[in-house]
Formats: C-alpha cells, sequence, structure tokens
C-alpha cells in the first residue's frame, strides 16, 4: 500500500485581513483577492514553499497553513 500523499490546508481570516495582495503575488495558484480580501483555495493543496512564504510574508498574520491529516502548524512560525 502507498503512503498518502501529503496535503496543506490554507486559511484566510478575513476578519483579519487587510487585502495586501502580498499572498496572491508569491502565490496565485492558491490566493486571489475578491472583494478587497484574500481566498484561498478551499482544497488541501500539495506542500510549496511560496504557501509557507505567502503565511510568513502576511503583515497582519491572516494566513495560516496546516497539515490537512492533523492539523499541525506549518505556518506562520510562531
Amino acid at each position: 500500500m502507498t503512503a498518502p500523499e501529503t496535503r496543506w490546508r490554507l486559511h484566510v481570516d478575513r476578519d483579519l485581513c487587510i487585502g495586501s495582495g502580498i499572498c496572491a503575488g508569491l502565490d496565485p495558484d492558491q490566493f486571489t483577492l475578491v472583494g478587497g480580501v484574500s481566498v484561498a483555495t478551499p482544497a488541501p493543496v500539495p506542500p510549496t514553499g511560496a504557501a509557507v512564504d505567502a503565511a510568513e510574508s502576511c503583515p497582519v498574520e491572516a494566513i495560516t497553513v496546516r497539515d490537512a491529516a492533523d492539523d499541525h502548524l506549518i505556518a506562520p512560525e510562531p
């Protein structure tokens, strides 16, 4: 049996997001701006450095990246 592929869940806290667009600029495949705030891809995604960069670069820490299997926080680092 093959091990399950690692997936991440991306989340944007719409109450914190200020719509800077940094995330969409760093990872346009996973983040878009809608109505002045960022929206992340809703489905679990393969791990990418761009997703981590987006979470780490968010000026208000509105983005979290978590392991889809166990909800472990990947980014931003505390």
